[in-house]
């Protein structure tokens, strides 16, 4: 008997998985393929298929699934439309919400563009709308039973004519039934049989109205007539009727024809929808089950972490972490009857089948999952002593099969291998079994009752012991899945909890082996060091969760610090943006007031001026001292001087600075100080005393600073030479001086510029002529300079 896989798939339950699957499409022909799905042999489409249903979950967590609407199959329709038949109503509308549906998922993934390209973007781009059809189809059609009336010009002037003749011949039957003839009539009322306007008369009368009987009551006392006056309208709506008809017919031929036209590029369309909507579908079921995508090997190694069985209820199921493959190739699941250890066996075997088809699995992220070449099954529930031999031959029969067919590419799962028969000979033959698999190199998981078997995973390379836990205190299985531990039968505590004869369990004690006694001893002692490393690990891991918390608490702290830190700094630096843009606004305005002044300088009023450009430029430096300043009031420590002398060394308590003492009022205890570059008036509560001999650490750190200074603090040459300059750098420095000058109270300056080529002479006297500061201008005379000089007056 040759391999087929799909003859375990049902074993292992993939094909309940595949109804679930199945139950998540909205479009049929993707239904179908859901429930046909098998598993890939191959890992490059596994990670194909795996990387497909990865990127529709990662649109769905961002975006939402798109709608598919109502897609169906058109294909028959289209090929019929190619080949030169005409589509109905329904069938053009299937066609039109086809295309609606390809092109929604077009804009869909187009509107999409927080996610970059992904492998099932082939598939949208072989997305082929067709806006054109799809509106024309739309437009001609007003349900599943008749044209919109604008489908043609033909169309509508035949309907308008329709209704014009029929409200014709509504006119005249409306006479007939409210007129003299009415009493004639069973009901008076208009309708139509085979299409003709009749009206319904009672049989006695029946030649009272002239007319065409079309049709007779089920009683016979009533005739419906058509009168005669009507007859050639009615003839002519018929022909009418005839006409629409044909117009119809003609309008469903042109749009089947442009269906047909486009058969190619719909179908291919529609076969990426029914593609996309099977994605999805993985994709919204990963949801559900709380999936991953796991990593894929073809190596054989298995590691499922915190895996669930997909189909008992996620609050109900009991994860189990189990590896295969790598330490060890064969894995020997014991443990009491419904333990679970059926549930771990198909858990292992359904995962990796779903991995295999493309589908996220319910674990952990990290999980590996290994695609086999062939995967085999042998589940079925142990066989009590009643049933018949026949039932053993039917598993060994499958197992036969196995051992024939598998190789180090497969994967085989027994549950209960080799029960219902005789335990020795049971248990020798499934050891025979599982050795001979282990020589092919076949990854294997079985579960098992037999100790011999236990024994077997203990004393044997690359073969390892699992259980499933089970709590004799509370006469339940925990469904935890114990790696490197045999499960124990439990029966003598089971049955002594239940309240067996104590007696009776003494005596059964008695008839095991001492070798099977020893054996339960060093399982038990085995599985008392095993809880109490789990106690020890489970403190291990609240310690480490715990350490964990007070550094993310700690990292929080150092964040909310951080970003406190950064607002403030970014406060600091407007306030300090603000302070420089007032200061500039004063020193603006300081000029201003400056340049008013020398504007209005005069020797009369020379000192004057000086004495209040002086006080503006203290009372605009005090200012600008303040707003670069911004404490209100300052905690100035140490007492104040009482008296000081000229020379003094002091210290400016409120800006923190060294001055020498220039000048003193005694009677109003102040002291005129100098600090670098700047003098003021000081009081002396703001003062504190320093040493006659110390030196100003002021002094040291000011730097050379070129600013305006008072007639009374400068001194003014009454010339400027400024040959060997560059024009522009001479004009430069010459109105510098002239501004200088003005304030200093000159009234004539000498400016040496040089006979040479007379080139620098001639731009100084061109500017002097435009200058607003100069009142006359003349070369100098002998004894002067001559040529060599320029002697100015100025205002």
């Amino acid at each position: 008997m040759s391999y087929s896989i799909e003859r375990y798939l049902k074993t292992l339950e993939l094909d309940k998985i595949l109804d679930l699957l199945a139950e998540e499409t909205t479009v049929e022909d993707a239904l179908l393929l859901a429930k046909s799905t098998v598993p890939k042999t191959d890992i490059n489409e596994v990670n194909e298929l795996l990387a497909q249903t990865s990127a529709a979950h990662t649109f769905m967590s961002r975006y939402s699934a798109p709608s598919f609407g109502s897609a169906s199959n058109i294909t028959p329709y289209l090929l019929m439309a190619q080949s030169g038949g005409v589509l109905s109503i329904p069938e053009l509308i299937a066609v039109a919400e086809t295309l609606r549906v390809i092109r929604s998922l077009k804009e869909w993934r187009e509107d999409c563009t927080a996610v970059d390209k992904t492998p099932i973007d082939f598939l949208f781009n072989s997305l082929v709308p067709n806006r054109f059809l799809e509106d024309k189809i739309n437009f001609a059609i007003k349900n599943n039973e008749e044209l919109n009336d604008n489908a043609s010009d033909t169309l509508f002037g035949i309907r308008r004519k329709i209704i014009a003749k029929s409200n014709k011949i509504r006119d005249i039957l409306d006479k007939i039934v409210h007129g003299a003839n009415a009493k004639y009539l069973q009901e008076a009322i208009i309708t139509q049989r085979d299409g003709r306007f009749v009206v319904p008369l009672k049989i006695e009368h029946k030649g009272q109205i002239n007319g065409i009987v079309h049709d007779t009551s089920s009683t016979g006392s009533t005739v419906f007539i058509e009168p005669m006056s009507v007859v050639e309208t009615n003839n002519e709506i018929r022909v009418l009727k005839l006409n629409e008809q044909e117009e119809i017919e003609r309008i469903l031929a042109e749009l089947s024809a442009e269906c047909g036209n486009f058969a190619d590029s719909i179908t291919a369309s529609y076969k990426a929808v029914v593609s996309l909507n099977l994605i999805f579908a993985k994709a919204k079921l990963a949801y559900k089950m709380k999936a991953v995508v796991p990593e894929t090997n073809d190596q054989g190694r298995i590691y499922l972490k915190n895996a669930r069985h997909p189909l008992i209820n996620y609050k109900s199921v009991v994860p189990i972490t189990v590896s295969l493959g790598e330490e060890y190739n064969s894995l020997i699941i014991t443990g009491p009857n419904t333990g679970g250890k059926t549930v771990s066996l198909k858990t292992i075997g359904l995962l990796t089948l779903m991995a295999m088809c493309g589908l996220m699995i319910p674990a952990d992220d990290g999980s590996r999952i290994a695609v086999f070449g062939k995967v085999f099954a042998d589940i079925g529930d142990e066989q009590s002593i009643e049933q018949s031999l026949s039932t053993f031959s039917s598993h060994m029969t499958n197992i036969i099969h196995i051992i024939k067919n598998a190789d180090d590419n497969s994967l085989a799962l027994f549950d209960e291998l080799c029960a219902g028969t005789d335990p020795v000979e049971g248990a020798a033959l499934a050891k025979a079994i599982l050795i001979r698999l282990s020589a092919y190199g076949v990854k294997t998981v079985a579960t098992t009752h037999y100790p011999e078997l236990k024994a077997y995973a203990i004393d044997t390379d690359f073969v390892e012991n699992a259980s499933c836990e089970f709590d004799v205190t509370t006469l339940k299985p925990t469904y935890r899945l114990i790696i490197g531990m045999p499960g124990r039968s439990n029966a003598f505590a089971i049955s002594k909890r239940l309240g067996l004869d104590p007696e009776i369990i003494d005596n059964a004690k008695e008839q095991v082996s001492e070798e099977d006694t020893r054996f339960e001893r060093v399982v038990a002692a085995l599985e008392g060091a095993r809880r109490a490393a789990d106690r020890e690990h489970s403190k291990v891991l609240t310690l480490r969760r715990e350490l964990e918390e007070s550094k993310k608490k700690a990292d929080q702290r150092e964040h909310e610090f951080e970003v406190s830190k950064q607002k403030l700094m970014e406060k600091t630096r407007e306030t300090a943006n603000g302070i420089i843009e007032s200061a500039r606004y004063k020193s603006s305005l300081l000029l201003n007031e400056l340049e008013e002044l020398k504007k209005n300088i005069n020797a009369e009023n020379a000192a004057q001026t000086a004495e209040k450009a002086r006080l503006a430029y203290r009372s605009s430096l005090k200012e600008l001292e303040e707003t670069a300043d911004p404490v209100i009031e300052k905690n100035v420590s140490g007492d104040a001087v009482t008296k000081v002398e000229k020379g003094d060394i002091v210290l400016i308590a409120d800006i923190g600075r060294d001055a020498t003492v220039v000048d003193v009022r005694p009677d109003k205890k102040q002291a005129y100080v100098m600090s670098g570059s700047i003098k003021m008036w000081v009081d002396f509560k703001n003062l504190r005393p320093k040493s006659k001999n110390a030196q100003s650490t002021e002094l040291k750190k000011t730097r050379r600073v070129t600013g305006l200074q008072s007639r009374a603090l400068r001194e003014v040459s009454g010339e400027i030479d400024i040959r060997g300059m560059a024009s522009d750098e001479a004009l430069l420095e010459l109105d510098r001086y002239i501004d200088n000058a003005v304030m200093s109270g000159l009234e004539t300056i000498r400016i040496i510029h040089g006979k040479g080529t007379g080139v620098l002479r001639k731009s100084v006297q061109e500017h002097l002529k435009t200058h607003r500061n100069i009142k006359s201008f003349r070369l100098g005379t002998f004894g002067e300079g001559e040529n060599g000089v320029t002697i100015a007056e100025l205002k």
